[in-house]
């Protein structure tokens, strides 16, 4: 068991890790029932829960019930499958061919060009399952039906990094019913050049339209991250500050209005739409009117406008120039009711 595959069994006390073996063992062999050492349910569920997380091939084992025998040291665990054993054998077989054939074209790809594609495969191929079917929670969504839940995504990250050789693991953060988020979220963090980064493809996934492929959560710290999540369930490595978050590496976070219409100017004379991040400052209401108006002027130049619509937490903006006057500004919410319903 590698470091990079274990990240949570690392992280638990002897008997949990016994717990964990033994689970992974059986339902490595798709075991009708198995003996695990005796803990109390709660430990049981986490342990469970925390073993697919590290392991997304793990993808046709939806729960379990256990039998307790009085006086025994052990419980017997009877796994609930989402399939029959050859139909599981068939979806394993179908799902490694696929993890291989996606990763093949990057195997010689840098560190982050390989985490940009895993990214853009997501956002590309992969929608939000809004029914919440149990297998969008696994990687069989994602990979194997193209729709998926936020789970379901981040255990298609985390398995498509560790066939590439990329430190990575599975975040889930908390619900919070009085802020209106009903639900935990799941999201990756990756070692990239020795600084924890965070990737939340879900929440870009969620943004990206007119064939523009967002990189508002691409490699955020955790100042900038929990702007808009909730604290994790489980410890996770901290995110310090990065140098690596997308938009400043692209060149695309600006700290003055003119630079921001300069490099506006360029996308009016392609036809392109512009997306860009904003660090001059807190995105107040009044800044947003600045650079909204300012870009309306550089696009009218042109005999064009400028529809903007922007994410206020990460203080990145898009801007599309059609020929027809757009409505004001448009708030987006990334992934907007659509967390989903963990453990």
């Amino acid at each position: 068991m590698s470091a990079m595959e274990a990240y949570y069994y690392q992280h638990m006390t002897k008997p949990r890790q016994a717990v964990y073996h033994a689970m992974k063992a059986g339902f490595t062999a798709l075991s009708p029932s198995f003996p695990v050492p005796r803990l109390e349910n709660r430990e049981l569920s986490d342990i469970f829960f925390q073993l697919r997380l590290d392991c997304p091939e793990i993808f046709y084992v939806t729960g379990f019930t256990y039998r307790l025998y009085p006086g025994a040291d052990h419980v017997e665990l009877i796994p609930e499958y989402l399939f029959e054993k050859s139909k599981i054998k068939e979806h394993q077989k179908a799902l490694s061919a696929r993890v291989e054939k996606l990763a093949r074209p990057a195997k010689s790809m840098t560190p982050v060009e390989k985490e940009r594609y895993i990214h853009d495969f997501i956002c590309q191929n992969v929608r939000y399952d809004k029914l919440k079917k149990p297998y969008s929670h696994e990687i069989i969504g994602p990979l194997g039906q193209g729709v998926g839940v936020c789970e379901g995504i981040a255990k298609s990250v985390k398995i498509l990094c560790d066939i590439l050789g990329l430190w990575c693991v599975i975040a889930i953060s908390e619900a919070n019913p009085e802020a209106g988020i009903k639900y935990r979220h799941a999201w990756n963090i990756l070692k990239l050049d020795g600084q924890y980064v965070h990737l939340d493809a879900t929440f870009d996934n969620s943004l990206g339209h007119d064939g523009v492929i967002r990189y508002d959560y691409f490699n955020l710290d955790d100042n900038r991250l929990f702007r808009d999540h909730q604290p994790v369930v489980y410890p996770v490595p901290a995110c310090g500050k990065s140098d690596q978050f997308y938009y400043r590496a692209a060149k695309l976070s600006f700290t003055k209005v003119e630079d921001v219409v300069k490099r506006a100017q360029m996308s009016i004379r392609k036809d392109l739409p512009f997306v860009f991040h904003w660090r001059g400052g807190p995105l107040t209401r009044e800044m947003l009117a600045e650079l909204v108006k300012a870009l309306e002027e550089a696009a009218q130049k042109r005999g064009r406008h400028a529809a903007v619509s922007f994410n206020r937490p990460q203080a990145v903006l898009q801007v599309r120039f059609p020929t027809e006057l757009p409505d004001e500004a448009t708030e987006e919410e990334a992934n907007e009711g659509e967390q989903y319903e963990g453990e």
